[in-house]
């Protein structure tokens, strides 16, 4: 019975485990690395034929981003989630799979003039498309049996629509083991979805760490806060641009402008306009507007009983095509524009930054997590010049960080959520955050009495005797950074990585002596350069 650790290992994106039991291997997510552009980053580090089973604990990109990979290269088994992350993920993989089109398109128009050979998507729309037909759709609280031996359970994470925490119960040679997977703990009081269900019981416990160092602000109401900042905005003639991520947190932001609006709290401009510009938040929006029994919370469910639509209000509008997206940049009108990725990465966002960054009067407003690396980063972290589509852009405009807004359980909201263990587990795995984060969150845990441990890349676990059998790879070494003169050489290096992989795939009903003395030449090369 052993535990790898394939994703999100002292960092927050990539979310992915493997489970070995019972002769299976049950994946718990998997996840694409967002915080870089490198495709060799999000290879799958394992053979997608060899997975029995997959369970995703919901449909963030950071944890159901590489399905489709997954599919595409050989799996055929089930996928089981929660029936609104099973509906999220429809929309949000075939976006994803848009982007990477788009995206291997600009990076093969760059690689040309750099004389590189082109190169192609992750997986594409139809590879997204594909990967639906292995969704299960699975309910909270009900008990499905994977295979003789192993069984699991979802319970409410409180992070997301349909997000879940997952206990598998695995009986082995006579011994059986609870392992609970956390997924993202949410935050409390978010509109719209619950506040997070507590587990009781575990032998061994896979936590996520993303706030394991620090309390989010102490913020008793969002809506005043955010009132006051759309108001002053509005009164310098700016416009608010909030970089929000499609599912989730759009809904989230639409429901507070709801009662921000309800109550007339933006003095300067009281039927503000606000604008949607992500055809994926749209397409999400739909699903939140639909039917939640289930999901919801109280609040939720009496605005809906009493015939209110509660992401619904005057002047709000819905971009779904381009040139309504940059038609918003020509409106001098001081506006709301929520629009996707989180992040700042990719999609409209971009363009909305390059016309408001270098403007005093406009806000760029944070509401979610940015992980290192990326733009959303850069700016919180007081940067004064980017560069957006080959263009220097001087950054003028107010930075404002609702960290209080956040999804995740910040580090009271995780020890609240370990301290509901009546017994201490065996162990707890801390993931899903950056390796200071992490640190931090162990420290406390150690403190408390509880046997922690922070596992590299590829880690391997025995979770029938309670040790660590592999270290993996540390992050320095997983991603070493390139300077400039070393990257081309490294880009090419991966790109032969690629290519021996698929010279395997291809021989794999080779001769037995081929194959031998094929596997005695890759060896001989990796004692050559092995380090």
């Amino acid at each position: 019975m052993q535990l790898v650790f394939y994703g999100a290992d002292r960092e927050v994106t990539g979310s992915c485990h493997c489970l070995e039991a019972c002769g299976k291997k049950i994946l718990i997510d998997c996840g694409l690395r967002q915080s870089s552009n490198d495709l060799a980053s999000n290879r799958l580090p394992f053979y997608a034929s060899q997975i029995d089973s997959v369970i995703v604990t919901h449909a963030h990109i950071d944890h159901s981003g590489r399905l489709p990979l997954l599919v595409k290269e050989g799996y055929q088994g089930k996928i089981y989630a929660t029936g609104a992350t099973c509906d999220l993920m429809k929309i949000m993989l075939r976006d994803s799979a848009h982007i990477q089109e788009m995206d291997a398109v600009t990076d093969s128009r760059k690689g040309r003039r750099a004389g590189l050979a082109p190169q192609g998507p992750l997986y594409t729309v139809e590879d997204a498309e594909a990967t639906f037909p292995h969704f299960v759709p699975c309910t909270y609280g009900e008990t499905v049996k994977l295979c003789d031996g192993i069984s699991f359970r979802m319970v409410d994470a409180g992070h997301l629509l349909g997000s879940a925490s997952v206990e598998v119960w695995v009986t082995e040679n006579g011994a059986t083991k609870k392992i609970v997977f956390s997924g993202d703990i949410g935050n409390l009081s978010q509109p719209i979805i619950r506040d997070p269900q507590y587990i009781t019981e575990a032998d061994y416990v896979i936590m996520e760490s993303t706030y394991g160092d620090r309390d989010h602000a102490p913020i008793a109401n969002y809506i005043p806060e955010l009132a006051k900042v759309f108001d002053e905005t509005f009164a310098a003639g700016g416009n608010v641009i909030i970089p929000s991520f499609a599912v989730g947190r759009t809904q989230e932001l639409l429901y507070f402008i709801r009662e921000m609006k309800e109550q007339n709290l933006v003095q300067s401009a009281p039927d503000f306009p606000v604008y949607v510009d992500s055809p994926l938040a749209a397409e999400a929006t739909k699903i939140y507007d639909g039917d939640l029994t289930g999901y919801a919370d109280d609040d939720t469910i009496r605005v809906i009983r009493e015939g209110f639509r509660p992401l619904e209000f005057s002047n709000l509008h819905i971009c779904e095509t381009v040139e309504e997206s940059r038609a918003l940049n020509d409106n001098p009108v001081p506006k709301v524009i929520l629009s996707s990725s989180g992040m700042c990465e990719a999609g409209r966002i971009r363009h909305h930054l390059k016309h408001n960054l270098w403007r005093p009067e406009c806000t760029i407003v944070f509401v979610g997590y940015q992980a290192e690396g990326t733009l959303g980063r850069m700016l919180i972290d007081g940067t004064k010049r980017v560069k957006l589509f080959g263009e220097e852009i001087a950054v003028k405009a107010r930075i404002s960080n609702f960290k209080a807004l956040s999804g995740h359980a910040d580090r009271s909201g995780l020890l609240r959520w370990i301290s509901a263990f009546q017994k201490k587990p065996q162990r707890v795995f801390l993931v899903h955050g950056e390796e200071r984060a992490a640190e931090a969150f162990l420290e406390e845990l150690q403190k408390r009495g509880y046997n922690a441990y922070i596992p590299n890349f590829e880690a391997v676990a025995d979770l029938t005797e309670n040790r660590i059998l592999k270290k993996g790879i540390a992050p320095e070494k997983l991603y070493p950074a390139k300077t400039a003169e070393s990257s081309s050489a490294f880009s090419r290096l991966l790109a032969a990585e690629e290519r021996l992989t698929r010279v395997i795939q291809d021989n794999k009903d080779g001769a037995n002596k081929d194959l031998v003395a094929f596997t005695g030449q890759i060896m001989s090369l990796c004692d050559k350069w092995e380090r």
